[in-house]
């Protein structure tokens, strides 16, 4: 196989300079803190992710049928998995190839990069839920159901902070660590390739009626896929915690082992579990999910009246895992 194409997909292992691939991945996560997701832009352009979107809807179309069987629905899936997977990864491979030509590829690469990394947007959403409690729990009801599944309509203050500190502990795996991860190891390719299989999770991955055989495929590549991530992320929260003063470092690390099984999700419950044990709180428990009222067990020994004042707690912790994670790249760049 030629150097080049190693060097696009494997930047941080096999490259010539690895160093610069590094560089680049450290760039897109500082562009996104700096710039985060510009509204004026998304509001005249839509987000790549819905672009992404858009090819899973049209293909969702074209490929589900409820009335075949359901082994045949799971091929289905698989398809469309391969698909958009695959598009993603010659999009990705299009892009490193043609960069350079115009004399700046690794800022290139790096502004790209930063559109699918969710680090500033995903602590401007979960801040905005404590700013809206302020205002009122109704406020805080709307605010959380952006950034949440479960139904919010019903949630007093401790229901909204637990459901925006759990988003927050999910979703630093899925949308800051995950992305960095198959950034620095696959290149642009392995980010983008990352970001379908997790907007597929997002849209047919669930076990509704609907999907439950024909996301059945997306739902696995997504669990795979994040598998390295949630565990990253919630050994960062651990370490985080026996940094920052009020968090428990070592409740988090034994919370961590002991209830991250209590997710039906193989991953989500590693960092949910860490951010719980370092709060002092219960996460999980009881919710509604579409209409069904799930009755799960807790997680964390902590108390359950979870407060506006936690989730800034937990976002003080989510911005010291945030810098860890830029000063460990940059190590690894120049030092």
């Amino acid at each position: 196989m030629d150097a080049s194409i190693l060097d696009s997909i494997f930047p941080a292992i096999l490259a010539s300079d690895w160093r610069l691939g590094v560089v680049t991945v450290l760039a897109a996560y500082g562009l996104d803190w700096l710039l985060g997701d510009p509204k004026w832009l998304y509001r005249r352009i839509s987000h790549p992710i819905a672009w992404i979107g858009g090819l899973i809807t049209a293909l969702e179309f074209r490929l589900r049928n409820p009335k075949a069987e359901q082994a045949q629905q799971i091929k289905r899936g698989a398809v469309l998995a391969v698909i958009v997977v695959s598009l993603a990864v010659v999009i990705g491979n299009a892009i490193v190839w043609l960069a350079p030509m115009t004399g700046y590829g690794w800022i290139i690469v790096a502004v790209i990069g930063a559109v699918f990394i969710a680090a500033r947007g995903l602590h401007d959403h979960v801040i905005a839920v404590a700013r809206a409690l302020d205002q009122g729990v109704g406020q805080g009801r709307d605010a959380v159901s952006q950034i949440v599944g479960r139904d919010a309509s019903d949630l007093d203050e401790g229901g909204i902070s637990r459901a925006a500190i759990e988003s927050l502990a999910e979703n630093f795996s899925d949308g800051v660590v995950a992305p960095l991860f198959w950034f620095l190891l696959c290149g642009l390719p392995g980010l983008l390739a990352y970001k379908a299989i997790n907007t597929m999770d997002s849209m047919v991955g669930h076990r509704s009626e609907r999907y439950l055989y024909f996301g059945r495929f997306a739902a696995y590549l997504d669990d795979v896929a994040n598998w390295p991530a949630a565990r990253i992320t919630a050994v960062l929260l651990c370490l985080g915690a026996l940094i920052l003063p009020g968090m428990e470092g070592r409740a988090a690390w034994r919370m961590m082992w002991r209830d991250h099984g209590v997710q039906p999700s193989p991953n989500a419950g590693w960092p949910e579990a860490a951010m719980a044990g370092a709060l002092g709180i219960a996460l999980a428990g009881p919710r509604v999910y579409h209409g069904e009222a799930l009755d799960g067990p807790w997680m964390g020994d902590g108390r359950r009246a979870a407060t506006r004042s936690d989730i800034l707690r937990g976002s003080r912790l989510y911005r010291l895992c945030c810098v860890v994670i830029g000063l460990l790249l940059a190590v690894a760049a120049f030092v």
